[in-house]
């Protein structure tokens, strides 16, 4: 039987939509089809001994049509009649993407709902495990749900009011997007639009189980993730799969398998597929339903945990009963026991994650061989897991440290000896930085009850220090004893030195003043605060000293300084091309945006200026200095201070002049450090200039002249992109108005920088923009109250 010519109703390349096997009696064409390569019409693939073949067939009698319309919905027609609904359409069957004119449906006559499905990997669009839909209990929201059963998110009702999703802020973009949302007897379904057609945008069901806002940039020829939910990594359900840990405190990867296993395919986990978990490398041994021996399986003890769910949960009077409950139970995997009530978990172990601070103990049962390599002393039942060191897992034994087993320790390695007078020499580093970690819990634990006991921290600060201690010797010989070679510069708060760990990691090391009166404030927000928080444009604090009345912070080491060493430094500036200088605006447009909306907290950073954006090696920027900074609570999104501290030219005026403070201050500050980088010049460098008596005045009046592309950087002209760095300038002033409901938020100005075609708001006046009227008098759209109680600190110098 003989393939009919006219088998071929549509034309994908390799991608076969509809296809059938058929009986050929020819033989001679291939059987193999190769990437890049594709058959059309009534081309077919035919098995080598001719008996099967491969190729598009017409699923009905008559003429049929395919056509790609141009808001992206593949559109199968049936030209025999005059049906106005088509036969096939692909925006009803959506598969990762979703994009504008899309519906996502639930059918309330079939109880059916419409899926947005996950790839199964980076490289293979099989559905995954992670999905998106309309949540078929009549709430009016959308939830992820994990293997189609677990729901691990949700975007909270639909206010119709506010035409947003009530756990989605970002949708509150209406300058930008069209949202709906429709709810009848026979359906509810949401869709969107974009305003400007030739913004390209459309969401996705990524495959790290986040839901992401995605729009392109021309200028990058490439898609920007605008926001993403859940917003933390590991707040996705089982992401890191069975058996292992989801850590956001990482740097290489959030997920590392449990002691006494390993990943089940590495070659998924190259391809971010982290699904399939871990699989123990020694099996349990069991016999009739029970333990062959008591002895040859161990519990290993992991702290500060979120835990699994769907956990069985048993009667028992003590640990040692629920214990001997999960060791008995040949299924049993892990138990947990809080207060009276044991939990056990059965079979594969899904969704841990490992918490900077509170939360809960599980103890994972291992065979004991696999326990054999850590070292216990006699009062040990088993090992604990826990804590971070920067990137660092590390472990410690259970039980008391007590000072005398410390002074053994230190007694059995190879340590340093210390002479502050002399130059310190180092026996043995890697010994040092072992012993380092090894006592650090111990040191970490005694100095902040004793900071607390001196009335230097707060009862209720003593649980948000989850920074490692770090000893002073280990310091000063890093540092070199503080020499004046190592000293990066000097601000404010005390000077700041380059280190070397004998290991090769370099650090920069804040050492505050003893003399500052803002040092101690400074210190404890820093170790309090920056801890908690990860991301590739803020700086990370590595841990902090207080041994001997010392206050001192460790840094990653930034090897090219700080931005303002660059944009200020003389000749250096030619270094900086435009692309970078771009790049830098974005990178500290992103951290901010994390800082105000992503990160775990809600920050105000309050002291945002170019010396306090430090550039990697590869010129990337990172916010640092939050001694400043203020967390906000909840919904809260300003507050007020008696005690008015910052750096002069970068202090919003409602801030400087009243106290009062909000994310809108940083964006006052950001707009300042925006128009510095493009024009290469310091706010505060127009004193006694007939230009103007700041950049922001000398900017607006270019603005009004309709020759703002005027300041920018003479040194880069003939690097730049005019478009661009007018929409930059554009940004700019809207950050720096005077009313701060007038300015943007950090969500607002990411999308503003990265989406060309976006028509940009017209920004009005300035903040303390000069006048000079007939008498020379100076005024300023912001009247100064002589009585301001500011303290304004100078900026640090460049690390």
């Amino acid at each position: 039987m003989n393939i009919s010519k006219n088998n071929s109703w549509l034309i994908l390349s390799v991608v076969f939509t509809f296809f059938s096997l058929k009986f050929h009696v020819s033989s001679g064409a291939a059987d193999t089809i190769s990437a890049k390569q594709n058959i059309s019409g009534d081309q077919t693939i035919v098995s080598a001994g001719g008996f099967f073949v491969l190729g598009f067939f017409n699923p009905s009698p008559g003429s049929l049509e395919a056509v790609l319309l141009d808001e992206g919905n593949l559109v199968l027609n049936d030209l025999s009649n005059n049906l106005s609904e088509p036969l096939w359409q692909s925006f009803d069957h959506p598969a990762h993407t979703w994009i504008p004119g899309m519906k996502l449906r639930y059918d309330k006559r079939t109880n059916a709902s419409q899926l947005i499905t996950s790839w199964k990997n980076k490289e293979d669009p099989a559905p995954g495990l992670y999905s998106l839909q309309l949540a078929p209990d009549g709430s009016n929201s959308y939830v992820i749900s994990w293997n189609r059963n677990e729901q691990y998110w949700t975007s909270g009702p639909w206010d119709e009011n506010q035409r947003i999703f009530t756990l989605v802020p970002e949708m509150r973009l209406d300058y930008i997007y069209n949202f709906s949302y429709v709810s009848n007897e026979n359906e509810s379904y949401f869709t969107y639009g974009v305003k400007d057609a030739t913004t390209p945008s459309r969401f996705i069901m990524d495959v790290s189980g986040q839901i992401k806002q995605l729009n392109w940039l021309e200028d990058n020829k490439g898609w920007f993730v605008f926001w993403s939910q859940p917003r933390q990594q590991c707040e996705v359900y089982a992401y890191c799969g069975q058996f292992s840990i989801c850590n956001e405190l990482r740097t290489e990867g959030f997920c590392t398998c449990l002691q006494g296993f390993e990943q089940k395919s590495m070659n998924d986990w190259n391809l971010e597929d982290y699904s399939g978990g871990c699989v123990r490398k020694t099996q349990l041994e069991c016999k009739d339903n029970s333990l062959a021996n008591g002895e040859s399986h161990k519990f290993l003890e992991y702290t500060n945990m979120a835990l699994s769910m769907h956990p069985q949960s048993l009667e028992a009077e003590n640990i040692k009963e629920c214990a001997s409950a999960c060791l008995n139970n040949c299924t049993c995997t892990a138990y947990s026991y809080e207060g009276n009530g044991c939990s056990i978990w059965l079979g594969n172990l899904l969704g841990l994650q490992q918490l900077a601070q509170g939360g809960k103990t599980i103890y994972i049962k291992l065979a004991a061989s696999e326990l054999s390599s850590y070292p216990k002393n006699k009062n040990n039942k088993g090992i604990v897991i826990g804590g971070v060191v920067g990137s660092v897992a590390f472990v410690v034994l259970i039980g008391l440290i007590t000072p005398v087993y410390l002074r053994k320790r230190r007694r059995r390695s190879e340590t340093i000896k210390v002479d502050r007078e002399k130059k310190v020499r180092n026996q043995d580093g890697r010994a040092m930085l072992r012993l380092n970690m090894a006592v650090q819990f111990y040191h970490k634990e005694r100095d902040v009850k004793n900071m607390v006991d001196s009335g230097q921290l707060k009862e209720e600060d003593k649980e948000g220090i989850d920074l490692p201690f770090f000893r002073f010797a280990s310091i000063v010989a890093a540092t070199d004893n503080f020499s004046e070679a190592n000293k990066l510069g000097k601000g404010g708060f005390g000077p700041v030195y380059k280190g070397k760990f004998p290991e090769g990691q370099e650090i920069a090391v804040k050492r505050l003043s003893s003399v500052s009166g803002q040092g101690l404030e400074e210190f404890k927000n820093e170790v309090v605060l920056i801890a908690k928080l990860q991301h590739r444009n803020l700086v990370r604090l590595l841990g902090y000293c207080t041994e001997g009345g010392e206050k001192i912070l460790l840094y990653e080491y930034m090897p090219n300084k700080s931005l303002d060493f660059f944009i200020f430094g003389g000749n250096l500036i030619v270094l900086l091309d435009w692309e970078m200088r771009f790049n830098i605006i974005l990178g500290i447009a992103r951290g901010l945006l994390y800082l105000h909306q992503d990160s775990r907290l809600r920050i105000i950073h309050r002291d945002l200026k170019t010396s306090n954006i430090l550039l990697d090696q590869e010129m990337n920027p990172k916010i640092s200095d939050f001694g400043l900074a203020r967390i906000f609570e909840g919904k809260q999104t300003e507050g007020s201070t008696n005690r008015v501290v910052g750096t002069y030219g970068y202090m919003s005026p409602e801030y400087a002049l009243d106290g009062f403070f909000s994310v809108k201050s940083d964006v006052f500050s950001f707009g300042v450090v925006v128009l510095e980088i493009i024009s290469g010049r310091k706010n505060t460098g127009f004193y006694n200039s007939e230009e103007a008596l700041s950049l922001l005045g000398y900017a607006w009046r270019l603005w009004q002249k309709d020759q703002a592309s005027d300041i920018m950087d003479q040194k880069v002209r003939e690097s730049s992109k005019t478009n661009e760095i007018l929409r930059c300038i554009n940004v700019g002033l809207l950050c720096v108005q005077e009313d701060p409901n007038d300015r943007p938020t950090m969500s607002n100005i990411v999308i503003m920088l990265g989406s060309e075609p976006v028509a940009l708001p017209v920004p009005k006046r300035p903040a303390f923009v000069v006048r000079r009227g007939p008498s020379s008098v100076v005024t300023t759209s912001s009247s100064i109250k002589p009585e301001t109680n500011a303290e304004l600190t100078n900026s640090l110098e460049g690390r």
